[in-house]
């Protein structure tokens, strides 16, 4: 080749090693040997913008990148583990439902089909039912069952059917195939329809590892508490979704917190996730104890309260004598001038004396005082059945009530399953509802 130069293995010229001649003639110390590019013309050790054709770089030759310090930086800041938290909180609510929902589909599916299709096809009854239209799938299932059995992922026997390998989307598939066989068991056919599409969004997140929004996370439990009680899970009466929805996820943990299903740092942030109207809205019975009832009093109209107690619910509030030497300590508790907490008590008591006075059953709205140092305000909203529901704060020493921890309790019976929780295993309920019977037995009544 000519001057010298060497062919590389890209098909492109190389300067030549030593001593060859330069584009004018000169040896390599004439553009090769610079104090720029001390390596003859690789241009390794000139300024990185160098191209073709500039000072200390051959014609034909070819640039060399400097090399690079690679690496990532795979540490999450406290933003990151945030997120990461949020998102695992999310899926794995979104999961439990879904569970919930898939096992009970699953076995709807097979109490109805089963009967029909094992008789003529034995074990393959699963197959005849998907008939052509889910011939790919069921094969699909059917595959996946045979490398479980291989690989020995199977720890269950009871899970050693077909139908245990059909998704939520197949066995929708064979509900609506084969409807009429399920048409007597359900009223609407389009309800369960729609309810099974909309768990699609949650139900691809869930699988995918993907983010769940808070919006597809409310959708997805709503849907799913809906079709529990379409397929006949949820107790009649038991599912009541206008004051705290039932709660798949408390009930699977509900063993380590007995029946506490919400804690929050003060009243104002129970009254966000559950405001008065939302509580007491369409009780049945409520039964109230505490200084002065502001929850009830402050929150809830006195018109709304009149509605309550027209439409049958039964009301019991028991508040401190605002004459008692209990009030005065708890004014010097809580640095009050003398006598201002109990006007503040005297002015609920005539408020709800006055809702009493507008209503024609006048007994159903009772108004008692106590005496005795005050522990606790609660407020119980249908303590007496399957959807009762309980506020509970303890007094603290030296903060109001609008201040101090707020607990919230379920009743027992207010389940998912139709298994109903036992009162004896723990639950602070009942421990609250019997005090209260305690101190109203005590108590006197407002005339």
């Amino acid at each position: 080749m000519e001057g010298g130069a060497q062919l590389g293995a890209g098909g492109l010229e190389l300067p030549p090693g030593d001593g060859g001649e330069g584009p004018e003639g000169g040896g390599a110390a004439s553009e090769a040997g610079t104090a720029d590019d001390p390596m003859g013309g690789l241009g390794t050790g000139g300024p990185p913008g160098r191209r073709l054709g500039e000072a200390g770089l051959q014609p034909g030759a070819v640039p060399l990148a400097r090399p690079m310090e690679i690496g990532a930086d795979v540490g999450w800041s406290e933003d990151d583990w945030a997120e990461v938290r949020t998102r695992a909180q999310r899926a794995g609510r979104a999961y439990v439902w879904l569970n919930l929902v898939e096992q009970r589909t699953r076995a709807v599916v097979a109490a109805v089909l089963r009967p029909i299709y094992e008789p003529v096809h034995g074990e393959e009854w699963v197959i005849a039912a998907a008939g052509p239209a889910g011939q790919e799938w069921v094969q699909r299932a059917a595959a996946v069952r045979e490398v479980s059995r291989r690989k020995g992922y199977l720890l269950d026997p009871a899970d050693d059917t077909l139908i245990s390998f059909l998704t939520l989307p197949q066995l929708r598939e064979l509900m609506v195939q084969h409807w009429p066989c399920f048409e007597p068991y359900f009223d609407d056919r389009r309800e369960v329809e729609l309810a099974l599409d909309e768990l699609e969004v949650a139900r691809s997140a869930v699988a995918r590892n993907r983010a769940l929004s808070e919006t597809v996370l409310a959708q997805a439990e709503r849907m799913c508490r809906r079709l529990l009680e379409l397929l006949g899970t949820v107790p009649e009466g038991a599912a009541a979704v206008g004051r705290l929805p039932v709660d798949a996820v408390e009930e699977l943990v509900g063993d380590r917190f007995a029946d506490v299903v919400g804690v929050h740092a003060d009243r104002v942030r129970l009254q966000r996730q559950l405001p008065a109207e939302d509580l007491f809205g369409g009780a049945r019975r409520l039964d109230a104890i505490g200084i002065g009832l502001n929850l009830l009093v402050q929150n809830y109209s006195g018109r709304r309260l009149v509605r309550l107690a027209e439409a049958g619910c039964r009301v019991r509030l028991l508040f401190l004598n605002p004459a008692s030497s209990a009030v005065k300590r708890r004014e010097r508790e809580l640095g009050l001038k003398r006598g201002e907490l109990a006007r503040s008590v005297e002015t609920n008591i005539l408020h709800m004396r006055r809702v009493r006075s507008r209503l024609r059953d006048q007994a159903a709205f009772e108004i008692h005082v106590f005496d005795e140092t005050p522990r606790f305000t609660a407020y119980m909203v249908d303590g007496d059945g399957p959807d009762g529901l309980a506020v509970v704060q303890s007094y603290l020493r030296g903060a109001r009530g609008m201040e101090t921890p707020v607990f919230v309790l379920r009743g027992p019976g207010r389940t998912v399953s139709p298994a109903a929780r036992d009162e004896s295993e723990g639950a602070l309920f009942p421990a609250y509802r019997e005090e209260f019977e305690s101190f109203w037995a005590d108590s006197r009544p407002v005339s």
